[in-house]
């Protein structure tokens, strides 16, 4: 847009849930907001396409939405009034082993402790009372950094939050089950379970389960992101699609921008108005391992040995404890996993409306050096393969995305990295400066996963950036 066009008090750049969560937030206060996105659909992460076969949704990142639950700015909001509506799966998750069992995360911790055996009284004691106290803890892992209200509830859930994951399977669990089971919960750190803080993803993927659930969105993640814009519309703001910035000197001069874009693309876009200082901080910083993605159209659901997988949205395809420890290691070490941990999602089990029917599919992805070229499909399914004996067979279309294929369908994705940048200790609370949100320029502001409290489908990045720009 130019100069001369209508003025905004705020224009926000990507529309992913961030963008949308500061577009909403500012119009709550009275502002105009404009929301520019480069892509033809809005939503960033949050966009649902048939990827495959006519007649088959595919959520293109995000799919399963336990922050979206648990965030207390989406609480406030009337989303369902828009037709917005979470499914729950009959369990959270499954983790099939080799003994042709799976574990599985039920929503009530005593009964997810029952299937643990030995190790059930284990579990019970590290997740219950984080569960029970969720939301006293909800305000310290998702609002605004401060000191916490409720100091030991705080240091309960820290000194194993800030371990390493590995550290904590082992010191809690004895058996392969549980073991595996926090393992493929931490995972989602895309750190080396070796390394801290890895066990306060496993911990805080463990409470969701049992607080809130594991849900997916009723028609695809797509319909999150068309609630969120119809609420912006309905308090006044404006969207514009295929709107690509390619500088901050094309929006108005006397507007407030907020970028829900990662640090390289806010360095690239407006790094002539900051301090030299500031800009080489954005550069230096860090990115995570990247995935390599595939979505299937199935003729049948995914033929688990252990039958009781179908009962979970989401399946940890990955073995053990230290099978899935060597396969983050070798993604952050740049090595491309021959046995890679898959985070899986069959959501057609549960939404048939996503799927002709009688028709199923499914989304899985596995961690790879950031920027890997190399074609992890094969790999992919064979892990499936080895839980699913006969998966193959049921395939009637797949879509690969490499790095640079997310890369290419929401930029925020650097390298494939679908966590905002990596969550080590240095970059944990501080992301991607100290600044966090605000900037050198006083009228700029990033709010993309790359700021607290990170990556997810919360929105809750835009809403604290939002709200800090308005206390000033």
């Amino acid at each position: 847009m130019s100069a001369s066009e209508r003025q905004f008090d705020s224009v926000i750049v990507g529309s992913g849930p961030n963008g949308l969560a500061a577009a909403i937030t500012l119009a709550q206060a009275g502002q105009s907001v404009l929301v520019l996105e480069a892509e033809p659909t809005i939503g960033g992460g949050m966009r649902s396409a048939e990827l495959t076969l006519p007649g088959f949704t595919h959520d293109v990142c995000a799919a399963v939405v336990p922050l979206a639950l648990a965030s207390p700015f989406f609480r406030t909001l009337p989303l369902a009034q828009n037709g917005l509506a979470f499914i729950q799966p009959d369990a959270p998750l499954a983790h099939p082993l080799d003994d042709g069992t799976a574990v599985i995360v039920e929503r009530s911790v005593e009964q997810t402790a029952a299937g643990l055996g030995p190790d059930g009284a284990s579990y019970a004691r590290l997740f219950g009372p984080l569960a029970r106290d969720w939301a006293k803890l909800e305000p310290l892992l998702l609002g605004a950094l401060r000191f916490p209200k409720h100091p030991v509830i705080a240091a309960r859930f820290g000194l194993d939050a800030l371990r390493s994951a590995a550290s904590v399977a082992k010191s809690k669990f004895r058996s392969v089950r549980a073991r595996a089971l926090f393992a493929g919960l931490a995972a989602h750190s895309i750190l080396p379970l070796e390394d801290s803080p890895s066990a306060a993803f496993g911990l805080i993927l463990g409470i969701l389960a049992h607080a809130v659930g594991w849900p997916i969105v009723r028609g695809g993640t797509q319909n999150l992101a068309d609630g969120l814009a119809a609420h912006l519309r309905s308090l006044g703001g404006e969207i514009r699609t295929d709107a690509r910035v390619a500088s901050i000197d094309e929006l108005p001069p006397n507007s407030t921008v907020f970028c829900d874009v990662s640090p390289r693309a806010l360095a690239t876009i407006a790094g002539s108005r900051f301090s030299p200082g500031f800009r080489a901080a954005l550069e230096r910083y860090r990115y995570a391992p990247g995935v390599c993605k595939v979505d299937w159209a199935l003729d049948a659901p995914i033929p688990w040995r252990a039958p009781e997988c179908a009962r979970a949205g989401t399946v940890h395809v990955g073995g053990t404890l230290e099978e899935i420890a060597k396969s983050e290691r070798d993604a952050w070490n740049g090595v491309d996993s021959p046995a890679p941990f898959v985070l899986l999602v069959q959501p057609t089990l549960f939404d048939p409306s996503r799927a002709p029917a009688g028709k199923h599919t499914a989304w899985g992805y596995c961690h790879v050096p950031n920027g890997s070229t190399k074609d992890m499909s094969g790999a992919i399914e064979a892990q499936i393969e080895r839980f699913a004996p006969g998966f193959r067979e049921r395939i009637l279309q797949r879509s690969v995305m490499l790095p640079s294929d997310l890369e290419q369908h929401n930029a925020n994705l650097v390298g494939g990295d679908v966590e905002g940048g990596a969550v080590t200790l240095s970059q944990l609370f501080t992301r991607p400066t100290w600044r966090l949100y605000a900037t050198t320029d006083r009228r700029i502001y990033i709010c993309s996963a790359s700021t607290p409290p990170g990556g997810g489908v919360h929105g809750l990045c835009g809403h604290l950036a939002a709200k800090r720009a308005l206390r000033k």
